[in-house]
């Protein structure tokens, strides 16, 4: 396998059929006992029983070693798939899923998703590294035992090459990040607001792509996800999400969750060349979640334009009046 780049859209696309997976374990290979068949990464607490654990993915997508290896074809760009992808065990327990943890046990592992960035970012190969979570069969989740994933790439995606531009464009016109504008706009209207908790909040965007469509952000501003804030509490945190993620869990079966964190400031080449001037003044590092909701929903992927037959306003008055106990 490799990756070749489209030269119009300019993402990167992972080419070929890679090895064989190994033949599925009877015992599910992310609970306790089973430690043996991978070498951790990062277990908290770091002694005695983990309850959250790390280690690297059972058929990795990107291996560590190595260089990319970048090279041309003609007008084509192409490189070895080299980067990391782990896995990021939430809990020992095989029957609880991130929402139903307590508000400890998901400070844990948002604690774990944080170590495991900052340690991937000193590498300078790497342009960018994020979590991501597939919760439920319509998500394609890989294991039913709660877990998120993690992987650190040689290029940036292109979703948050978008992000990167319009944020620098907003800053360069307003001197101000627009991130922030969104969230106190969002404060200010109180017309799409889930749910706050401290320094955060979880509002459905303006521009909804899907049915509760929900972001999670913090109101001071921050550039990096793995770098806390001193005026914001990784507890509270903690505690939105459980709340976003189990009103959520009443309108969908599954979802998906992206970290947005800023790239890796010790990479300077390539699409990230002039980023740096304004970055951790235009930047704003959120969560996103898209839920997959049972709705009837189009979507137009020709010209890239979402159809979401469930305006943000209404779906953030619905989940608001959910309990989320």
């Amino acid at each position: 396998m490799e990756l070749r780049k489209d030269p119009i859209t300019r993402s990167w696309v992972v080419v070929g059929k890679g090895e064989d997976s190994p033949a599925a374990s009877v015992a599910c290979p992310l609970c306790p006992g089973q430690e043996g068949q991978s070498k951790p990464i990062l277990a908290l607490p770091a002694s005695g029983p983990w309850r959250v654990r790390v280690i690297p993915h059972l058929d990795p997508l990107y291996r560590i070693e190595g260089d990319p290896g970048r090279s041309a074809e003609g007008i084509y760009d192409r490189m070895r798939l080299v980067g990391a992808h782990e896995v990021i065990i939430e809990t020992p327990d095989h029957t609880r899923n991130l929402a139903r943890l307590g508000d400890e046990e998901i400070e844990q592992a948002l604690l774990a998703f944080a170590l495991r960035i900052d340690d991937l970012k000193r590498d300078t190969r790497f342009k960018y590294v994020t979590i991501f979570k597939n919760s439920g069969a319509l998500a394609g989740e890989e294991w039913v035992h709660s877990h998120s994933q993690l992987v650190a790439t040689t290029f940036v995606p292109r979703r948050v090459l978008y992000e990167l531009r319009a944020a620098r464009e907003w800053f360069r016109q307003h001197s101000r990040c627009v991130f922030c504008d969104i969230v106190r706009q969002e404060k200010r209207q109180r017309k799409r607001i889930v749910d706050e908790e401290g320094a955060f909040l979880a509002f459905c965007p303006y521009a909804s792509r899907v049915p509760y469509e929900t972001w999670v952000m913090g109101a001071p501003h921050n550039s990096r996800f793995e770098i806390p804030d001193p005026t914001a509490d990784r507890r509270d945190l903690a505690r939105l999400l459980g709340r976003t993620l189990r009103r959520l869990g009443q309108v969908a079966p599954a979802y998906h969750l992206v970290i947005h964190t800023s790239p890796n400031e010790l990479q300077t080449k390539g699409e990230l060349s002039g980023y740096w001037r304004t970055l951790s003044d235009d930047y704003h590092w959120h969560i996103e979640i898209l839920p997959i909701a049972e709705i009837h929903n189009r979507s137009y992927g020709i010209k890239e334009t979402y159809f979401n037959s469930l305006a943000p306003e209404i779906a953030a008055a619905q989940l608001q009046a959910l309990d989320p106990a």
